[in-house]
């Protein structure tokens, strides 16, 4: 293992590490050490990606389902569109696509710099979430047009994450608030177990069965990872959580400039 790897798998640690301190974000950090890292391409870091934080992310919600954090009706309500979304997206539409998805003049758009391109976009969308921060409102009460529009967004965030490979905690946790109307404590616990879900299923369904798996470098990238998730939830409560979200955001910014300057600059 050389230097470049090690530090890699340092980043391992701090991509649950962050899950356990901000109840999320593990995917923004696991796809750029993967592909610039590991040097995996995009379908294979986007895959890996889902397995890491879905295996990661299966702590918290367990420890969040024990405590009594976890709504499982919206589970269910969310989690099973999305997993179907993940899952048709994995499985047909991503080995569907070309390499080279379409050119103009010179400009060759491929199948990496559109998914790689499409999670910066969502990186800088989940930055600009975090900078702003959410606002609760439980003063309306959940109805069937909510419930059906919650079927909806589930569909939709569990393709757009199966695109990309992320858990989708960004997105996941405004909808919870606003469409389910659930509290931020409730929505970021119920978040992680659909993450935990979605990714998880995604991987094993859309992923594992058509894709050779190197499982003992995700054994061990996952072990590190859970580590961290475990030091991550004991110390969350001892450190300032609003800096820590402003801070991460920036270097959210940052990574997704740089992933946009090495997929479509560089080259």
């Amino acid at each position: 293992m050389d230097i470049i790897e090690f530090f890699g798998f340092v980043g391992a640690f701090f991509i649950g590490l962050i899950m356990g301190v901000l109840g999320g974000g593990g995917s923004i950090m696991a796809v750029p050490i993967l592909a610039y890292i590991f040097h995996f391409d995009e379908r294979i870091a986007t895959a890996y990606s889902l397995c890491i934080v879905g295996s990661t992310g299966l702590i918290g919600g367990i420890k969040q389902a024990i405590q009594k954090m976890v709504d499982w009706k919206v589970v269910i309500q969310f989690g099973i569109p999305a997993v179907i979304g993940i899952t048709l997206v994995r499985a047909f539409l991503i080995p569907a696509l070309p390499s080279d998805i379409f050119t103009v003049n010179d400009f060759t758009v491929t199948r990496r710099m559109a998914m790689f391109g499409l999670f910066a976009f969502l990186m800088v969308f989940a930055a600009i979430s975090m900078l702003k921060g959410r606002k609760e409102d439980s003063s309306i009460n959940v109805t069937s047009k909510s419930n059906i529009t919650l079927l909806i967004q589930g569909l939709l965030i569990g393709s757009l994450t199966g695109m990309v490979g992320a858990g989708g905690g960004f997105l996941i946790v405004p909808a919870l608030i606003m469409v389910a109307k659930l509290d931020m404590k409730k929505a970021s616990a119920t978040s992680l177990v659909i993450i935990a879900i979605n990714s998880l299923v995604g991987f094993l369904i859309g992923d594992a069965l058509h894709i050779k798996i190197d499982w003992n470098f995700l054994s061990v990238f996952i072990g590190i990872s859970m580590l961290g998730i475990i030091v991550g939830t004991y110390i969350n409560k001892y450190l300032p959580i609003k800096f820590l979200k402003k801070t991460f955001a920036y270097f959210i910014i940052v990574m997704a400039i740089f992933m946009f300057i090495e997929e479509f600059i560089i080259q």
